[in-house]
Order: C-alpha cells, then structure tokens, then sequence
C-alpha cells in the first residue's frame, strides 16, 4: 500500500490529505468573488487563456450575482445533508482572486473565514498578480488558517505558453513560488495535459520540473475544447490532435511515477460542464477515468513518486 493511502489509492490524494490534517469530511466551496485578470483586461494581455471560458475556469464558482455568503450557503447546505459534520474551505476559484488592492481582498476572504466549520482558504491566481503587500497580507493568513495558494502554470514549454497566451514566462513562475514558499504559504499548481503540439514527454517533463520545487499540491487537468472560446475557434479552423481516453490515462500515470510522493495530487482529472464541453467527449465520464488510472497503476505495480530522483 502507497505509504499516503488507506485505500486503493497509489497516489495521494487530497481527501486522505484532509482527512489526516483536520480529522474531518472536508469540503472545498467553489466561489466567484467578481475578480477579473490582467490577460483580460489589457494589463499583460488581451482575450485571456485560449481554453478560458467566459466565467474564467468558474464554471463550479458561485454566481456572480449573489453574495459570497449565499454562494457559500447554497453549496453548505447540500454537502451538510449527506456530510452533517463536515468541516469546509473557501475556495476563490474564477478569474485571477489576487488581482486587485489588498483592502478588497481582505474584505472578500475574511466574509468566508468568519464563518461556522471555515478552516481553510483556496485561492487560484496567476504567478504575476501577487504584489508585496499581498504577500504580506497572504502571510498574515497563513498564521490564522489553512491558506493555500494555487498557481495556474499550466506547462513549462515556452513556445506552448505562448501559443496558450499566458501572458507570463517559467521564471516568473518559479520566482513566486519561492516567494510564497518563504513566507510559508502552501503551494498548489496546475497543469493541462493534452495542450496543443505537446508529446507526452513534453507533459512527463512538465511534472518532473515541478516535483523539484517546494510545493505542496498539484492539479492534473485534460485540455478541455469549450464552447465560445478561443481555443473552439481555433480547433474549428485548424483541428490539432487530442490525446486518447487511453494516453491519457498512461501519461498520468507515468507523471504520478515522477512526482514526488509528498506532493498532494488536488485533482487527476478535467471536470467540464457537459452542456459546453466540445471535445474530447471521454472527459464526461469521470469517475471511469479515475478507476481505470487506479487499475493502470496497479497492473503496474507502480505508485507515486516511484521513478522520482533528487
């Protein structure tokens, strides 16, 4: 049994993670804070992330045009039913949750600390939109609750960055996270698979990079082509390859093989609304993919972290 595991997991995830940490049933709540990002907004860039949706990668957020309270109570109040005494992290998920004065972000995050069963705050950003003063304010947090910062990196290619219009390079990235690692701010990245021209040891590469850096989660997300985005336009016009239900599942499982074991695999998997998603259509099936990483991983006797190397 994979030492981060009581169950047939060989990786570790992030219910085990929270289960061990705050010996609870621990919830993220997706929300939307009303950010915007500076891909948007003409700051460093314009039209954002070519696979971004309209909603910024919030399609689970809360709606836009309800309070934080009540986006957080409506998702509470189903989670309480089945999960009475379930504990929860606000997770500011749509857009760029760091991108505006600190004085808006304390009002944001605090509404949701101060709430009942609230152990923890999640908030995705991008590696160039965290001033000083955010720093110093994100620090400030980390002292008073579980505080975890996901980073959007998405790959380490350069010339895939580009073509994705990110908008920021590898060293701005990894400037950050040792900025946020030295003021002891936990550390989530993600990462797509199956981005456009990439081979799968351009995807191995992306994790074998990471698990060398001092961070404390990771997303693994399959490329979703959505509805109304740039990335739509894109594959109309010029349609590229999708990687398999099948090579996906064995890229994952050769990235598990490289990440570091102490690393919390967030997510292993993409999660698109049907109603949007244009390809690859596998991806609804969810929970099948997960089974059959797990049974991929034990026909190969592997685990996480196997063929990682200092």
């Amino acid at each position: 049994m994979f030492k981060y595991s009581d169950s047939n997991k060989r990786y570790y995830t992030l219910d085990y993670f929270y289960k061990h940490k705050f010996n609870s049933k621990v919830f993220k709540v997706s929300l939307n804070a009303g950010f915007t990002c500076p891909n948007i907004d003409g700051k460093v860039g314009v039209g954002g992330c070519i696979y971004c949706s309209k909603l910024g990668s919030g399609e689970y957020a809360g709606n836009i045009k309800k309070d934080l309270i009540t986006q957080f109570n409506e998702v509470k109040e189903i989670m309480l039913k089945k999960w009475p005494k379930a504990k929860y992290i606000g997770y500011f998920q749509a857009n760029t949750n760091t991108y505006a004065p600190v004085n808006v972000l304390k009002e944001k995050f605090e509404t949701i600390l101060k709430l009942d069963n609230v152990v923890g705050i999640s908030i995705a950003t991008r590696p160039d939109s965290i001033t000083d003063d955010c720093l110093d304010y994100l620090e400030d947090l980390s002292k008073r609750t579980y505080l975890t910062i996901e980073l959007g990196l998405q790959t380490i290619h350069e010339k895939t960055s580009i073509f994705i219009n990110r908008c920021h390079t590898l060293d701005c990235f990894h400037d950050m996270v040792i900025k946020l690692r030295k003021r002891n701010i936990n550390v989530v990245v993600h990462i797509i698979n199956g981005l456009p021209y990439e081979t799968k040891e351009m995807m191995i590469d992306t994790v074998k990079y990471l698990s060398k850096l001092d961070i404390q989660g990771i997303k693994i997300h399959m490329l979703s082509i959505l509805k109304n985005t740039k990335l739509a336009k894109i594959y109309e016009e010029n349609p590229f390859k999708l990687i398999t239900r099948e090579e996906y599942i064995d890229i994952v499982c050769d990235q598990l093989e490289f990440l570091r074991e102490d690393i919390v695999v967030n997510r292993i998997t993409g999660d698109p609304k049907v109603s949007d998603l244009i390809e690859p259509n596998w991806l609804i099936k969810k929970v099948t993919i997960l089974n059959d990483i797990d049974k991929e991983m034990t026909k190969r006797n592997s685990y996480q972290g196997i063929k990682y190397k200092v």
